[in-house]
């Protein structure tokens, strides 16, 4: 590998150290080549990668990244998984892998703030896969909602339970009273009264003439 080879791993593994959620690194000694393909496969799934690397060019990477915890894993033969999806998931591919070919020696790894020992990594790998825990979470936070709707529904169909009952024996009538005019109506204008002045005026004329 010339200069230039190793430069471009360097800025690889940098980017993938970068882009990862969570960093497993195991001692791959004794994989096959076609058990190397299976579990990639696996890893895929989960949005991650598997990756022997060359601990020298990989500390270095890990500096770039500013990583600092990668580099006390990269003793002796060293495959790292880069994870950007699915952690859980990704940790059950390789636990689930190496329960059937008993290949992998887990070496540390750490996700997000979290170092992660043997222990750790295999309580990951117990978890339900992300997409799982988002529907038991949706379950949880729906489930009070749904409660709320089927008590309102319950009140509504006794409500509608008690006026019928009431219906039955005559207390509520289907036909209501007649409906009020919708707005104030307005007094009727009483009829003008003729002037008495003038007629008093006119009998007093009479009365002097006779």
């Amino acid at each position: 590998m010339n200069r230039e080879e190793k430069s471009a791993t360097i800025q690889e593994i940098a980017a993938q150290i970068e882009a990862s959620e969570a960093i497993f690194a195991v001692d791959y000694r004794g994989i096959s080549v076609p058990q190397a393909a299976e579990l990639r496969s696996k890893l895929r799934e989960a949005d991650a990668s598997f990756r022997i690397v060359k601990n020298r060019l990989t500390k270095l990477a890990a500096d770039q990244a500013g990583e600092q915890r990668l580099a006390e894993l990269l003793e002796g033969p060293t495959a790292l998984t880069f994870v950007r999806g699915d952690t859980a998931q990704a940790a059950k591919a390789i636990s689930t892998f190496n329960k059937e070919h008993e290949v992998l020696t887990f070496k540390g790894g750490f996700m997000d703030g979290i170092s992660l020992d043997d222990d750790k990594f295999k309580s990951i790998a117990r978890l339900p896969a992300r997409d799982v825990l988002n529907g038991q979470f949706a379950g949880v936070v729906a489930s009070p909602l749904t409660g709320l709707v089927r008590g309102l529904g319950s009140m509504i169909q006794g409500l509608a339970l008690q006026l019928g009952q009431m219906a039955e024996k005559g207390l509520v009538s289907g036909e209501g009273p007649a409906a009020a005019p919708a707005g104030p109506v307005a007094d009727e204008p009483e009829a003008a009264e003729e002037p008495k002045a003038e007629a008093s005026d006119t009998d007093d004329e009479s009365k002097e003439e006779e």
